[in-house]
């Protein structure tokens, strides 16, 4: 009876029992809704992710990092319109976060709008100091787009490779390689 006192809450379980603890603790040791959203997308569950990071934006505001973060979700699950549209807003609140620029320049490229993609890419660059290979590769894959019209969409197929913190790198599959 007296155990039932304790200020623990109850009886005190051991450090070695299978069964989770009885209370949670205070709710300021909850995870941050963009971390979860980050190992999801890096575990392959995009719907996951795409909830964590409306979580995110409910906990913390829409700022650049979660509107970042939701088009880049929607671009892994294919929905191209909404990337674009949540890409665009995160340039809109910070033009200088090149991840949401390299982002947006993946979208294009799967649209097929290369001209475009390219100028979004050589932003993204510039604004990274030329530091990022991912962004590099993905400005020469839309130039080359741009420069060869033979090097058409019918024949290439790229895969969408995330790099870092929502960074993703736009790759020709082995049997669309070009010949160079």
């Amino acid at each position: 009876m007296l155990a039932a006192c304790d200020t623990a809450g109850g009886f005190r379980q051991s450090d070695d029992s299978p069964y989770a603890p009885a209370a949670l603790g205070p709710m300021d040791d909850a995870v941050d809704g963009l971390l979860v959203g980050h190992r999801l997308m890096a575990a392959g569950e995009y719907e996951l992710a795409l909830r964590a990071y409306t979580r995110a934006a409910s906990e913390r505001n829409i700022d650049v990092d979660v509107l970042s973060a939701i088009g880049s979700a929607n671009l892994r699950l294919g929905r191209l319109g909404q990337a674009e549209r949540q890409l665009r807003s995160a340039i809109e609140i910070d033009d200088d976060f090149s991840p949401a620029w390299n982002n947006l320049g993946v979208v294009l490229m799967e649209t097929g709008r290369y001209s475009e993609a390219s100028r979004v890419f050589r932003t993204a660059f510039a604004l990274d100091n030329g530091n990022s290979e991912e962004i590099r590769e993905n400005l020469r894959l839309a130039l080359a787009k741009v420069e060869n019209p033979e090097y058409s969409s019918d024949n290439t197929n790229f895969a969408l490779v995330r790099r870092g913190t929502g960074e993703y790198l736009l790759l020709p599959t082995p049997e669309a390689e070009v010949e160079q």
